[in-house]
């Protein structure tokens, strides 16, 4: 059983009482390390673990004044410690907090989507199963190709999604590195010991080097992994989209009793949900660009990347869990129509075989040329005329002079293409 969606796990991530309290967290952990050097006293670090706190009202209305939300916090957090807040902040420049809190909200969001990934995993693979023999045309250009089955798609889709799994372990991995470094990174007034310390207590690794900022090639990796996965999602969706069309219909998005489809046209059962994800990962994509815009800037910091990664952080995050719950829940429940599947696979009377008959022609010594010629000379006619590609081939001197009845019948036989379905199976989910 899916759990039902809900906003509040990845919300919690970007709440403000979260960042403030990660900042909060950070600047103790500074304390700690500090006070175990000996660079502030013991009762100093226990009074600032005592009084610290923060009250966001009061941080807003100092940053009016200040303009500054990491000194309107430190003014905030002061005033509740007192004397001894003269240690906190000491040495740190603000990007030391900044980029050290966002690698740990980055870091909880990406367990969030890695754990979204582990849900949908079984739900492809459980179709991929049901489905395993289940017959369907397979189709190059948007034209009919051979037969596949749609568990095979499923299968396909289900590797696709464990690539970006690793993807996005991998993706977690390069964004959980802090700085403690100081105000250009060289560490001028703070001990390298205190960016360890504080990045071990995090679960965060220290950059191993840095500017005034942790190198922004890091979050482009991570919001690109996550457009990666978003365009996996649209791939997905717009093949349904394609399959559900009144011309094919073997797959449908469930329609619910009292779902309506159209204001103005009462039969409209649409692929919305399918839809829906195609657009929200044009949306992701460019949350990617944008953060490979962040990647250059000038000398040791600017600030143009802070307002990009104050939107998309949470957004791209928020959204891709929204879309894999989402694209979850429609795979789940999606409708499938193996009789049509069927149909659709005769709808061209036989020309789908037309591989296995050239292979035959040619295993039976004519050449390859010959071979495609006379095979594909039947096949425009069968096209053309909607004749039955095995009865013309039955017609046909120069493919008689080469098979026999019982020949064809075995080369337009579905199993053809069928036996190594195990096989694959085998190789994707061992």
């Amino acid at each position: 059983m899916i759990p039902r969606y809900s906003r509040d796990k990845m919300n919690a991530v970007w709440r403000t009482e979260n960042r403030y309290q990660t900042w909060l967290d950070i600047e103790i952990l500074a304390c700690e390390a500090m006070a175990k050097r000996g660079d502030i006293p013991e009762k100093s670090l226990k009074n600032i673990k005592d009084r610290a706190g923060f009250d966001i009202a009061r941080i807003e209305e100092i940053e009016k004044t200040t303009k500054h939300d990491v000194i309107a916090f430190l003014t905030s957090l002061t005033e509740k410690v007192g004397e001894d807040g003269r240690f906190i902040h000491m040495g740190l420049t603000s990007s030391d907090v900044l980029d050290t809190s966002l690698a740990v909200l980055l870091r909880e969001a990406s367990q969030i989507l890695i754990d979204d990934v582990n849900l949908l995993l079984p739900v492809l693979k459980s179709k991929a199963t049901e489905h395993r023999h289940t017959v369907m045309i397979g189709r190059s250009h948007g034209i009919h190709a051979e037969p596949i089955t749609f568990g095979l798609k499923m299968a396909l889709w289900y590797q696709e999604m464990e690539r970006n799994l690793t993807r996005l372990v991998r993706a977690k991995d390069a964004i959980s590195y802090g700085k403690i470094s100081g105000a250009v990174g060289t560490f001028s007034f703070i001990d390298p010991s205190i960016e360890e310390y504080v990045c071990q207590k995090l679960g965060l690794k220290p950059a191993p080097i840095s500017s005034q900022i942790v190198q922004r090639d890091r979050h482009a990796e991570f919001f690109t992994t996550l457009a990666i996965v978003a365009s996996s999602i649209d791939k997905f969706s717009q093949e349904i989209r394609l399959l559900q069309r009144t011309e094919a219909r073997e797959v449908e998005e469930y329609f619910a009793p009292g779902q309506k489809g159209s204001s103005a046209m009462p039969h409209k059962r649409n692929p919305v949900l399918s839809e829906n994800l195609s657009g929200l990962a044009r949306l992701m994509r460019s949350y990617a660009l944008a953060s490979l815009e962040d990647v250059a800037l000038w000398h040791e910091r600017d600030i143009s990347h802070s307002s990009v990664e104050r939107v998309i952080a949470p957004d791209a995050t928020i959204l891709l869990d929204f879309m894999l719950h989402r694209f979850t829940e429609l795979v789940r429940n999606l409708v499938i129509y193996p009789e049509r599947m069927l149909a659709n696979l005769g709808m061209t009377k036989g020309v789908i075989f037309s591989q296995t008959v050239l292979l035959k022609l040619i295993e039976q010594g004519m050449s390859r040329e010959d071979a495609y010629r006379v095979v594909q000379r039947n096949t425009m006619r069968s096209w053309n005329e909607g004749i039955d590609f095995q009865r013309l081939l039955l017609e046909d001197n120069e493919v008689m002079s080469h098979m026999n009845g019982k020949d064809i019948e075995d080369a337009c036989r579905i199993e053809n293409f069928l036996r190594h379905i195990d096989f694959i199976f085998k190789r994707v989910f061992g």
